[in-house]
């Protein structure tokens, strides 16, 4: 791997936060892939992938639970699984352009692993993970608070199981299941804007724009739900 970053200094930057052990952040960015067999365990972002995950769920969950008072346990749940999913994880690997600062295996590297949503999504939580051994609790729930309150601000969130709403909707009324297509991507790698259509046979296409094609199939399939008047439109 090319260390034109030469301590990561650039993405410390883009992280807002800057490591006293700079080691911890080269070890979140470590593939397994790149590492030898005997190394891997304490090399590799494993062990800091499953610790980033578990301060993650915390976290979001505290978010939650501020955000939405009236909520119960079920749907508080549902939501948090949705915003804490890999796919999420990856959004903001991508925002963030940690693809360019992985280090991994040769034939990891060749079949792109860089643009693997597993991957960019192990990755964001071992950064998290790197980040609380490295400062505590409060920068990593700065961090998370700082990218994950998009994906509530963006109407995901209170709606969270739109795509399952729909595609049960769909099944009770013996038909295919949703299908989800993009449309359009806009704008810059480090803030794109998705268009995606939501089609259900013998209906009317509905498309939403989102800054990641999860949020805009979220958002086509709860328009679709409001205009078939499933849901209300919220106020």
């Amino acid at each position: 791997m090319s260390r034109r970053d030469k301590g990561h200094e650039k993405l410390q930057v883009r992280l807002g936060y800057s490591f006293a052990d700079v080691g911890l952040l080269e070890r979140a960015l470590s593939h397994s892939s790149a590492i030898s067999p005997g190394k891997r365990i304490e090399q590799s972002y494993q062990r800091l992938e499953f610790l980033g995950d578990r301060v993650l769920g915390l976290v979001v969950a505290d978010m939650l639970y501020a955000r939405f008072p009236k909520s119960n346990e079920g749907e508080l749940s549902r939501t948090l699984n949705t915003l804490v999913r890999k796919e999420t994880c990856a959004d903001i690997a991508r925002k963030l352009d940690l693809g360019k600062e992985l280090i991994l295996g040769d034939s990891e590297a060749r079949t792109g692993g860089a643009e693997k949503d597993a991957i960019l999504g192990d990755v964001t939580e071992a950064i998290i993970g790197a980040i609380f051994l490295d400062g505590g609790l409060e920068p990593a729930s700065d961090f998370i608070r700082r990218y994950f309150t998009q994906f509530l601000a963006d109407g995901q969130a209170n709606r969270a199981d739109a795509k399952t709403t729909l595609q049960e909707w769909a099944q009770a009324r013996g038909l295919e299941p949703p299908a989800y297509l993009q449309v359009e991507r806009r704008g810059p790698d480090h803030a794109p804007e998705f268009t995606i259509a939501v089609e259900v046979a013998g209906f009317e296409r509905i498309d939403a724009t989102g800054p990641s094609k999860k949020i805009a199939e979220h958002k086509a399939a709860e328009m679709f739900l409001i205009a078939q008047n499933v849901w209300k439109e919220k106020k």
